[in-house]
């Protein structure tokens, strides 16, 4: 019987290139969630083609915790036992000093990347303890454990997400939930592009003269992580670039 994986932020990046590994092995069927409708019907119709996937589509943004109830709650019946979610909603607004902070910029990476993670886990979880089993899968950051130059809130948000994937550890102990954080460091997605609100040519510098880790490196880290045996739990994995030691030291490649 195949499992059924959540996948959030699966319009692109990281999330996207889950859904279609997931989608290759053919043991799993998917709900993808995001907010960019388009993208889900494309990407749930390019599975199907390609894999036969069964693939329901939530469009939602994770900030609105009663639509992402509701959302869950008018599910088919097929889907409505979550093995897996990945939580990997998230994104940076800025990369400016604290004391030049724009509120508006902080609010959102605060409601996406604390508030929102917490509404899905917060969901599933329940369903899974009630369930007597599941995995959570939380998208982390290196910059969960560091701070960096002009990282200041956005630093926050992931040292928040570290801190509740651990205090999540320890609170579903017993119930046969699985929690793993990942936390990858340069990734090659729409992340910096949408940071530096569109900005291509500084979106590119953050990359340059390194091999970055890419969406599907990621997404293979999970797929590793999740499917350990039952006993087995990975609690932190840490992924970075072999040019990357960690936020702030980089090594160009020759």
């Amino acid at each position: 019987m195949k499992k059924v994986a959540m996948i959030t932020g699966a319009t692109s990046g990281i999330g996207e290139a889950t859904a279609k590994l997931f989608a290759q092995t053919g043991d799993y069927d998917l709900i993808i969630a995001g907010r960019r409708a388009d993208r889900l019907k494309a990407l749930k119709k390019e599975l199907k083609e390609a894999y036969g996937t069964k693939v329901h589509v939530m469009s939602f943004d994770v900030r609105d915790y009663q639509r992402g109830l509701a959302a869950l709650d008018s599910m088919p019946e097929e889907y409505r036992r979550i093995d897996i979610l990945v939580n990997n909603a998230g994104r940076a607004t800025d990369l400016v000093k604290f004391q030049e902070g724009d509120i508006r910029n902080w609010d959102e990476v605060i409601d996406i990347n604390i508030k929102g993670f917490i509404y899905m886990a917060r969901i599933v979880s329940e369903r899974m303890a009630q369930q007597g089993g599941g995995h959570i899968v939380n998208l982390g950051s290196i910059a969960g454990t560091e701070a960096y130059e002009a990282g200041n809130v956005y630093c926050a948000t992931k040292h928040a997400v570290h801190a509740l994937s651990r205090g999540m550890r320890i609170d579903l102990l017993g119930t046969g939930v699985k929690v793993t954080e990942i936390r990858p460091g340069k990734v090659e997605t729409e992340f910096s592009l949408i940071r530096f609100h569109g900005d291509k040519e500084k979106a590119d510098k953050v990359y340059e003269g390194i091999r970055p880790l890419r969406g599907e490196d990621i997404a293979r880290t999970i797929l590793w992580a999740v499917t350990q045996p039952p006993h087995v739990n990975i609690d932190e994995i840490v992924v970075t670039p072999v040019s990357q030691a960690n936020s702030y030291y980089n090594k160009k490649e020759m």
